[in-house]
């Protein structure tokens, strides 16, 4: 079970449940891949929304990857996901809110209320 406050997502790929997560070294490799100079640079990028299909293929590789899998892009680039783009587009997206902080989705549990 993935642990949200961890920056850990879930997501089915080709039928498998996988577990996410972009830790240091993920982050590292990102700023590598899109030619960022820091995590800010990095941040700012992702914010703007607009990302290719090879982006989120990056994105997706780099959190399995910290997650334990051993994926390269290319392998991710044949991968399927529920609901085709849009269903990669919300895995990108959940994982980025889950590791820069963000709007909660439907697989984060609630914050607790106060009286």
């Amino acid at each position: 079970m993935p642990n949200r406050r961890r920056g850990e997502i879930s997501a089915v790929l080709d039928g498998t449940p996988r577990v996410l997560v972009l830790t240091l070294g993920a982050l590292a490799e990102l700023e590598a891949a899109f030619g960022a100079d820091d995590l800010m640079a990095l941040a700012e990028r992702f914010g703007r929304g607009r990302l290719s299909a090879r982006d989120a293929a990056r994105i997706i590789a780099a959190g399995l990857n910290g997650a334990g899998a051993d994926v390269r892009v290319e392998e991710v680039e044949r991968m399927r996901a529920d609901g085709g783009a849009a269903g990669f587009a919300r895995i990108v997206a959940d994982l980025l809110a889950a590791t820069f902080g963000g709007e909660e989705t439907p697989q984060s549990p609630p914050l607790p209320q106060r009286a």
